[in-house]
């Protein structure tokens, strides 16, 4: 969020506003927690931080083409980069985005890091977090989000700036189906194994 922010007075657009709201997990729909989970890292549950298979194929796919790069990340990863680090693909802030997810890992169970992973999230020009997304483009709370809703929000979260929930492109709205296909193999009980 500083991050932006500075970014858009550097450039003198003294326009850009903050839109965020802390709201506890208690209060974030389960929708939405899977449908990040079956968007963003199915393994969350089970790895330490880091998917090891996820990263290789990954680092397989983007050998092969140049035209749409997959990332590897986890949640974990992704709420060390977003809490203490920079936006960028650079090989400095990947180095100590390491360490970063090696200490959240340790020092916070699973749906703590979903908890801040899914409040400071970016889900659009200035919108930061779960609970401001969804009053913004739903004009609901968090807790309040159904299937489909939460199925979108988590389909832009690549990339906010490009992919818009509120004028969702053809790609967008086949990624959310794909989503919601994930979230029902997966069931409402996988989040059980965040305990």
């Amino acid at each position: 969020m500083a991050q932006q922010k500075v970014i858009h007075i550097l450039q003198r657009d003294f326009s850009y506003d903050l839109n965020y709201q802390w709201v506890s997990i208690d209060d974030i729909a389960w929708q939405m927690q899977l449908a990040v989970i079956a968007s963003e890292d199915q393994r969350f549950p089970y790895h330490e931080g880091f998917d090891w298979k996820a990263i290789k194929n990954a680092l397989k796919h983007n050998q092969k083409t140049q035209k749409r790069l997959h990332g590897g990340s986890t949640i974990s990863q992704q709420t060390a980069k977003n809490l203490y680090l920079w936006h960028g693909r650079d090989w400095i802030r990947k180095g100590i985005e390491v360490p970063v997810t090696f200490m959240l890992e340790t020092l916070w169970d699973k749906k703590r890091i979903l908890e801040v992973y899914l409040n400071i999230a970016e889900f659009g020009p200035g919108i930061f977090g779960i609970e401001a997304a969804s009053r913004y483009y739903f004009k609901k709370s968090a807790k309040q989000l159904l299937h489909s809703e939460a199925a979108l929000l988590a389909a832009i979260l690549p990339n906010p700036m490009l992919f818009k929930a509120d004028r969702p492109s053809a790609y967008v709205r086949q990624k959310q189906q794909h989503i919601l296909h994930q979230m029902s193999l997966l069931g409402r009980g996988y989040l059980k194994l965040l305990d």
